[in-house]
Protein backbone atom coordinates (compact mmCIF):
# COMPACT_ATOMS: atom_id res chain seq x y z
CA UNK A 1 0.00 0.00 0.00
CA UNK A 2 1.27 3.47 -0.93
CA UNK A 3 2.01 5.48 2.23
CA UNK A 4 3.54 8.74 0.98
CA UNK A 5 2.19 10.82 -1.91
CA UNK A 6 3.40 14.10 -3.42
CA UNK A 7 0.90 16.65 -4.68
CA UNK A 8 1.28 19.91 -6.57
CA UNK A 9 -0.09 22.52 -4.20
CA UNK A 10 -0.97 22.71 -0.54
CA UNK A 11 -3.76 21.12 1.46
CA UNK A 12 -7.07 22.36 0.15
CA UNK A 13 -5.89 22.15 -3.48
CA UNK A 14 -7.65 19.96 -6.02
CA UNK A 15 -4.64 17.62 -6.03
CA UNK A 16 -5.09 17.25 -2.27
CA UNK A 17 -8.78 16.39 -2.75
CA UNK A 18 -7.87 13.73 -5.33
CA UNK A 19 -5.25 12.23 -3.00
CA UNK A 20 -7.87 12.03 -0.24
CA UNK A 21 -10.41 10.33 -2.50
CA UNK A 22 -8.03 7.97 -4.32
CA UNK A 23 -6.04 6.85 -1.27
CA UNK A 24 -9.02 7.10 1.11
CA UNK A 25 -7.18 9.45 3.50
CA UNK A 26 -4.62 6.74 4.28
CA UNK A 27 -1.52 8.29 2.67
CA UNK A 28 0.77 10.97 4.07
CA UNK A 29 0.77 14.04 1.81
CA UNK A 30 3.88 15.96 0.78
CA UNK A 31 3.00 19.46 -0.44
CA UNK A 32 5.01 20.72 -3.43
CA UNK A 33 4.51 24.05 -5.20
CA UNK A 34 5.52 22.71 -8.63
CA UNK A 35 5.11 19.47 -10.54
CA UNK A 36 8.88 19.33 -11.00
CA UNK A 37 9.34 19.40 -7.23
CA UNK A 38 6.73 16.65 -6.80
CA UNK A 39 8.44 14.45 -9.40
CA UNK A 40 11.85 15.01 -7.80
CA UNK A 41 10.45 13.81 -4.47
CA UNK A 42 9.44 10.60 -6.22
CA UNK A 43 12.78 10.13 -7.97
CA UNK A 44 14.71 10.70 -4.74
CA UNK A 45 12.58 8.18 -2.87
CA UNK A 46 11.06 10.74 -0.54
CA UNK A 47 7.60 9.72 -1.77
CA UNK A 48 6.13 6.61 -3.38
CA UNK A 49 3.72 8.23 -5.82
CA UNK A 50 2.67 11.56 -7.33
CA UNK A 51 -0.82 12.83 -8.08
CA UNK A 52 -0.67 14.76 -11.35
CA UNK A 53 -3.33 16.53 -13.41
CA UNK A 54 -3.14 15.68 -17.13
CA UNK A 55 -6.16 17.24 -18.79
CA UNK A 56 -9.22 19.36 -18.15
CA UNK A 57 -12.57 19.19 -19.92
CA UNK A 58 -12.53 22.99 -20.50
CA UNK A 59 -8.87 23.95 -20.88
CA UNK A 60 -7.50 20.77 -22.46
CA UNK A 61 -4.19 18.96 -21.95
CA UNK A 62 -1.47 19.98 -19.53
CA UNK A 63 1.41 19.39 -21.95
CA UNK A 64 4.38 19.83 -19.55
CA UNK A 65 3.12 16.97 -17.39
CA UNK A 66 3.18 14.55 -20.32
CA UNK A 67 6.80 15.55 -20.83
CA UNK A 68 7.61 15.03 -17.13
CA UNK A 69 6.21 11.50 -17.16
CA UNK A 70 8.10 10.64 -20.35
CA UNK A 71 11.43 12.29 -19.50
CA UNK A 72 11.69 10.67 -16.08
CA UNK A 73 10.43 7.24 -17.26
CA UNK A 74 7.53 7.24 -14.80
CA UNK A 75 4.65 4.77 -14.85
CA UNK A 76 0.96 5.62 -14.71
CA UNK A 77 -0.65 3.19 -12.28
CA UNK A 78 -4.13 4.68 -11.93
CA UNK A 79 -6.40 7.60 -12.79
CA UNK A 80 -9.08 9.68 -11.08
CA UNK A 81 -11.63 12.16 -12.40
CA UNK A 82 -12.60 15.12 -10.24
CA UNK A 83 -15.53 17.48 -10.66
CA UNK A 84 -13.70 20.81 -10.28
CA UNK A 85 -15.82 23.63 -8.89
CA UNK A 86 -14.03 26.97 -8.64
CA UNK A 87 -15.15 29.38 -5.93
CA UNK A 88 -14.13 33.01 -5.44
CA UNK A 89 -13.09 33.62 -1.82
CA UNK A 90 -11.65 36.34 0.39
CA UNK A 91 -11.33 37.38 4.01
CA UNK A 92 -14.57 37.78 6.01
CA UNK A 93 -16.49 41.06 5.58
CA UNK A 94 -15.21 41.53 2.01
CA UNK A 95 -17.40 41.81 -1.10
CA UNK A 96 -16.64 41.51 -4.80
CA UNK A 97 -16.70 45.32 -4.92
CA UNK A 98 -13.79 45.36 -2.44
CA UNK A 99 -11.70 42.96 -4.52
CA UNK A 100 -9.05 44.63 -6.67
CA UNK A 101 -6.92 41.58 -7.56
CA UNK A 102 -7.50 37.85 -7.95
CA UNK A 103 -4.57 35.46 -7.83
CA UNK A 104 -4.80 31.83 -8.93
CA UNK A 105 -3.25 29.06 -11.00
CA UNK A 106 -3.26 29.88 -14.75
CA UNK A 107 -5.54 26.91 -15.47
CA UNK A 108 -8.11 28.11 -12.94
CA UNK A 109 -8.02 31.65 -14.37
CA UNK A 110 -8.51 30.26 -17.88
CA UNK A 111 -11.52 28.23 -16.76
CA UNK A 112 -13.12 31.26 -15.08
CA UNK A 113 -12.24 34.12 -17.42
CA UNK A 114 -15.85 34.70 -18.62
CA UNK A 115 -17.01 35.38 -15.04
CA UNK A 116 -14.57 38.26 -14.59
CA UNK A 117 -15.76 40.09 -17.72
CA UNK A 118 -18.57 41.34 -15.47
CA UNK A 119 -16.00 42.87 -13.09
CA UNK A 120 -13.54 44.94 -15.15
CA UNK A 121 -12.13 46.55 -12.00
CA UNK A 122 -10.54 43.21 -10.98
CA UNK A 123 -7.01 42.42 -12.14
CA UNK A 124 -6.28 38.72 -12.75
CA UNK A 125 -2.79 37.55 -11.77
CA UNK A 126 -1.28 34.12 -12.37
CA UNK A 127 0.10 32.27 -9.35
CA UNK A 128 1.50 28.81 -8.54
CA UNK A 129 -1.44 27.19 -6.79
CA UNK A 130 -5.12 27.82 -6.04
CA UNK A 131 -5.11 26.80 -2.37
CA UNK A 132 -1.73 28.38 -1.63
CA UNK A 133 -3.20 31.78 -2.52
CA UNK A 134 -6.10 31.14 -0.12
CA UNK A 135 -3.61 30.17 2.57
CA UNK A 136 -1.55 33.34 1.97
CA UNK A 137 -4.61 35.62 2.16
CA UNK A 138 -5.53 34.08 5.51
CA UNK A 139 -2.04 33.99 7.03
CA UNK A 140 -1.20 37.59 6.03
CA UNK A 141 -4.74 39.00 6.44
CA UNK A 142 -4.65 40.45 2.92
CA UNK A 143 -7.66 42.62 2.12
CA UNK A 144 -8.76 43.54 -1.38
CA UNK A 145 -7.39 40.29 -2.80
CA UNK A 146 -9.35 37.11 -3.59
CA UNK A 147 -8.47 33.55 -4.50
CA UNK A 148 -10.08 31.04 -6.84
CA UNK A 149 -10.00 27.70 -5.04
CA UNK A 150 -11.97 24.75 -3.73
CA UNK A 151 -14.62 24.77 -1.02
CA UNK A 152 -12.19 22.75 1.12
CA UNK A 153 -9.66 25.60 0.86
CA UNK A 154 -12.23 28.12 2.09
CA UNK A 155 -12.96 25.87 5.07
CA UNK A 156 -9.30 25.19 5.91
CA UNK A 157 -8.29 28.87 5.72
CA UNK A 158 -11.49 30.47 7.09
CA UNK A 159 -12.33 32.48 3.97
CA UNK A 160 -15.77 33.56 2.83
CA UNK A 161 -17.02 32.41 -0.56
CA UNK A 162 -18.04 35.48 -2.58
CA UNK A 163 -19.27 33.55 -5.61
CA UNK A 164 -19.74 29.82 -6.15
CA UNK A 165 -18.90 27.73 -9.22
CA UNK A 166 -17.57 30.61 -11.31
CA UNK A 167 -16.03 28.40 -14.03
CA UNK A 168 -17.39 29.08 -17.51
CA UNK A 169 -18.78 25.58 -17.99
CA UNK A 170 -20.46 24.28 -14.86
CA UNK A 171 -19.66 20.62 -15.55
CA UNK A 172 -15.90 20.95 -15.28
CA UNK A 173 -13.82 17.80 -14.85
CA UNK A 174 -10.09 17.24 -14.57
CA UNK A 175 -8.39 13.91 -15.17
CA UNK A 176 -5.61 13.13 -12.71
CA UNK A 177 -3.14 10.24 -12.90
CA UNK A 178 -1.20 8.46 -10.20
CA UNK A 179 2.44 7.93 -11.19
CA UNK A 180 5.24 5.83 -9.69
CA UNK A 181 8.84 4.98 -10.55
CA UNK A 182 7.95 1.34 -11.15
CA UNK A 183 4.86 -0.31 -12.53
CA UNK A 184 2.67 -1.96 -9.94
CA UNK A 185 1.35 -5.48 -9.88
CA UNK A 186 -2.16 -5.71 -11.29
CA UNK A 187 -3.79 -8.75 -12.84
CA UNK A 188 -4.46 -8.83 -16.57
CA UNK A 189 -8.15 -9.33 -15.77
CA UNK A 190 -8.25 -5.89 -14.13
CA UNK A 191 -6.29 -3.98 -16.78
CA UNK A 192 -8.59 -2.31 -19.33
CA UNK A 193 -6.74 0.91 -20.14
CA UNK A 194 -3.22 1.81 -21.24
CA UNK A 195 -1.20 4.94 -21.93
CA UNK A 196 1.33 4.67 -24.76
CA UNK A 197 3.93 6.91 -26.38
CA UNK A 198 5.28 6.38 -29.89
CA UNK A 199 7.15 8.14 -32.68
CA UNK A 200 6.61 7.54 -36.38
CA UNK A 201 8.45 8.05 -39.63
CA UNK A 202 7.58 11.39 -41.17
CA UNK A 203 5.73 9.97 -44.15
CA UNK A 204 2.21 9.89 -45.56
CA UNK A 205 -0.24 7.56 -43.84
CA UNK A 206 2.00 6.51 -40.93
CA UNK A 207 -0.39 7.73 -38.23
CA UNK A 208 -3.44 6.45 -40.11
CA UNK A 209 -1.84 2.99 -40.23
CA UNK A 210 -1.38 3.03 -36.44
CA UNK A 211 -4.98 4.04 -35.91
CA UNK A 212 -6.11 1.20 -38.19
CA UNK A 213 -4.17 -1.31 -36.07
CA UNK A 214 -5.92 -0.05 -32.95
CA UNK A 215 -9.31 -0.35 -34.61
CA UNK A 216 -8.59 -3.82 -36.05
CA UNK A 217 -7.48 -5.03 -32.59
CA UNK A 218 -10.65 -3.71 -30.95
CA UNK A 219 -8.96 -0.89 -29.03
CA UNK A 220 -10.94 2.27 -28.30
CA UNK A 221 -8.84 5.40 -28.73
CA UNK A 222 -9.84 7.80 -25.91
CA UNK A 223 -7.01 10.33 -26.17
CA UNK A 224 -4.28 11.36 -28.60
CA UNK A 225 -1.83 14.16 -27.86
CA UNK A 226 1.17 15.21 -29.93
CA UNK A 227 4.29 16.67 -28.34
CA UNK A 228 7.15 18.26 -30.31
CA UNK A 229 10.60 16.65 -30.12
CA UNK A 230 12.83 19.54 -29.08
CA UNK A 231 15.98 17.94 -30.45
CA UNK A 232 14.35 17.29 -33.86
CA UNK A 233 12.35 20.29 -35.20
CA UNK A 234 8.99 19.45 -36.80
CA UNK A 235 8.95 15.87 -35.57
CA UNK A 236 6.47 14.78 -32.94
CA UNK A 237 5.85 12.10 -30.36
CA UNK A 238 2.30 10.88 -29.86
CA UNK A 239 0.79 10.11 -26.47
CA UNK A 240 -2.22 7.83 -26.72
CA UNK A 241 -4.78 6.40 -24.28
CA UNK A 242 -6.69 3.29 -25.28
CA UNK A 243 -9.31 1.16 -23.56
CA UNK A 244 -10.21 -2.44 -24.33
CA UNK A 245 -12.40 -5.31 -23.16
CA UNK A 246 -9.86 -8.10 -23.63
CA UNK A 247 -6.21 -7.85 -22.56
CA UNK A 248 -5.23 -10.25 -25.35
CA UNK A 249 -6.53 -7.77 -27.96
CA UNK A 250 -4.37 -5.06 -26.45
CA UNK A 251 -1.26 -7.30 -26.39
CA UNK A 252 -1.81 -8.19 -30.04
CA UNK A 253 -2.02 -4.50 -30.96
CA UNK A 254 1.12 -3.71 -28.96
CA UNK A 255 3.15 -6.39 -30.74
CA UNK A 256 2.23 -4.90 -34.13
CA UNK A 257 2.66 -1.26 -33.11
CA UNK A 258 6.14 -1.85 -31.73
CA UNK A 259 7.27 -2.99 -35.19
CA UNK A 260 5.67 -0.03 -36.95
CA UNK A 261 7.20 2.72 -34.79
CA UNK A 262 10.62 4.32 -34.47
CA UNK A 263 10.25 4.57 -30.71
CA UNK A 264 7.61 2.88 -28.57
CA UNK A 265 6.96 3.05 -24.83
CA UNK A 266 4.18 1.83 -22.55
CA UNK A 267 3.63 4.58 -19.97
CA UNK A 268 1.10 2.64 -17.96
CA UNK A 269 -1.39 -0.24 -17.83
CA UNK A 270 -4.17 0.23 -15.32
CA UNK A 271 -7.88 0.08 -14.53
CA UNK A 272 -9.84 2.91 -16.08
CA UNK A 273 -11.82 5.23 -13.85
CA UNK A 274 -15.31 6.53 -14.54
CA UNK A 275 -15.55 10.23 -15.50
Amino acid sequence: MIKTVAIQGVKGSFHHIVSQQYFKNQAHILECLTFDEAVQSLISGKTEAVVMALENSIAGSIIPNYALIDTHHLHIVGEHYLDVQHHLMALPNQSIANVKEVYSHPMALLQCKEFFKKFPHIKLIEDKDTAEVAQRIQSKSIKGVAAIASKLASELFNLNILAESIQTIKHNETRFVIVKKENHEISEEEINKASIKFELEHKRGSLAAMLNVMSDCKLNLTKIQSLPKMETPWKYAFFVDVTFDEYKDYKKAISIMEIMTEDFKILGEYKKAKP
